[in-house]
């Protein structure tokens, strides 16, 4: 039959992205550490902006999100006019490749990288290209030598999800400085509140046209149900995404919990501190016991295993204990465990149940 509906090419091809799970049968007190979510949860200042939030449900929300981006603008010391807000990161990054990606255009992304960037990018009709990684980090060299004339965007994640792994600044500077002027370097950087002292991007898109920074407040804020993020680019890009973006993207309920979040770095600062405590923790932990993991700078571990037999035999007997975690297959990581950094009771309860599953084999 050739008289039917269809969907533009490349939609197909997209693989259903599925998320962390966060039941196991029969049980309803398992621990969930599949999802890279704050254990601590949101502020107590947050908590409060939701409560009263509720008394407004009536009523529209702006649509230019000012305080909000006034809010992010003086906490992290730039220019609130270059910022664009979305619902979660994820619509930034879907939002660029509606923007400056389509058929017969390329779009990188790192073998080990976030599954959403070639979705992104198939669902504008892009060709997603996968570059390689050098031990499970991004590599440079591998990204520059993918670029050709195509080339539109080139997504990297740093800290990367799910390997942990990042690289420097320099690093970064190089690559943004190497990129043609036609091609957008986007900088992901969920995870970037968990680096010290790290700016995820912010001061390279001051000095590149080309390069736009994303940040999320799922992770270290704690406001993963909510779905909140924003990016930092020139205001030309910052422009064209706002055209295109659907202008109640953000409820009144999202945008006063994100600016009162946004507000407590107190909280910021202690979640930080805690999860680096306990990741350096469980990481040793686990080494002890046989399973190494790269240096994290994250939020969660990436638990390598022999081969992809002993990572599900694993995988199911931290289920049987009431503990879930991430298989990352679909990132090509077939033998590895993405373990979140939960509170100190989670963490240990994780390294004692691998390390009983290492005496069984």
């Amino acid at each position: 039959m050739t008289d039917q509906i269809r969907p533009q090419p490349g939609i197909m091809d997209i693989a259903l992205y599925v998320g962390g799970a966060g039941q196991v049968a029969g049980m309803t007190d398992a621990i969930k550490l599949s999802a890279n979510e704050n254990p601590f949860g949101p502020s107590d200042r947050a908590r409060e902006a939701y409560q009263r939030a509720g008394l407004q449900l009536h009523r529209y929300p702006v649509t230019d999100h000012a305080r909000l981006r006034t809010a992010i603008g003086e906490v992290h010391g730039i220019d609130p006019e270059r910022i664009v807000c979305g619902t979660g990161s994820d619509e930034i990054l879907l939002l660029l490749c509606q923007a400056y990606a389509g058929p017969g255009d390329e779009v990188i992304h790192t073998r080990h990288g976030f599954l959403l960037y070639p979705i992104a990018a198939r669902a504008v009709g892009a060709t997603p290209v996968c570059v390689g990684e050098r031990d499970r980090t991004v590599d440079v060299d591998a990204i520059l030598a993918a670029v050709t004339e195509r080339t539109r965007i080139v997504f990297v994640a740093n800290p990367n999800n799910p390997t942990g792994t990042m690289i420097g600044e320099g690093e970064v500077r190089r690559l943004a400085e190497a990129l043609p002027a036609t091609a957008l370097l986007v900088l992901d950087g969920a995870y970037a509140e968990y680096v010290e002292g790290f700016d995820g991007g912010a001061g390279l898109v001051e000095r590149h046209a080309n390069v736009v920074m994303t940040r999320t407040f799922s992770k270290i804020y704690g406001l993963g149900g909510l779905r909140i993020g924003w990016g930092y680019a020139a205001r030309e890009i910052v422009d064209v995404l706002n055209r295109i973006r659907n202008p109640f993207n953000l409820s009144n309920t999202q945008l006063e919990v994100a600016e009162a979040a946004v507000h407590d770095q107190v909280h910021v600062k202690r979640c930080r501190a805690e999860n680096a405590r306990l990741r350096a923790w469980l990481a040793e932990a686990l080494a002890e016991n046989g399973v190494p993991s790269d240096t994290s700078t994250a939020n969660f571990i990436l638990a390598r295993f022999a081969d992809e037999t002993e990572a599900a035999a694993c995988d199911a007997f931290l289920q049987a204990n009431g503990l879930i975690v991430r298989r990352v297959a679909g990132y090509g990581l077939p033998h590895c465990l993405r373990i979140t950094v939960g509170d100190e009771a989670a963490c240990r309860r994780v390294a004692h149940a691998i390390g009983r599953f290492k005496e069984q084999t």
